[in-house]
């Protein structure tokens, strides 16, 4: 279930409605850039803002407390791993008021 999706991915008076080529969908799927088989150069030239940078590049390391991980997976196998339900509900509902927020 999407929250707070007004329709934003359908397309914007025809946009995004056009059909690939062969061509294109190779190119894409083998990595290769440039000029494709009867089609125009690329033009487009695309650059991230510095917050868009700090996105992509946030948790490469990849590191976790995995002192947590393992009480949590030893709790599980025991089966002493309790479930707060009230503390995942009123997770749920601050990101949903923060999604919708944002709009």
């Amino acid at each position: 279930m999407k929250i707070g999706n007004n329709g934003a991915d359908k397309a914007v008076n025809g946009a995004g409605t056009a059909t690939r080529t062969d061509a294109a969908v190779n190119a894409t799927n083998t990595g290769k850039t440039g000029k494709l088989e009867g089609g125009p150069e690329a033009s487009a030239k695309v650059t991230l803002s510095g917050a868009a940078n700090g996105l992509s590049t946030a948790g490469v390391e990849g590191s976790f407390d995995s002192a947590k991980v393992d009480r949590i997976k030893k709790a599980i196998d025991d089966g002493t791993y309790k479930v707060n339900p009230d503390a995942i509900a009123d997770k749920l509902i601050a990101n949903a008021k923060e999604l919708l927020s944002r709009q």
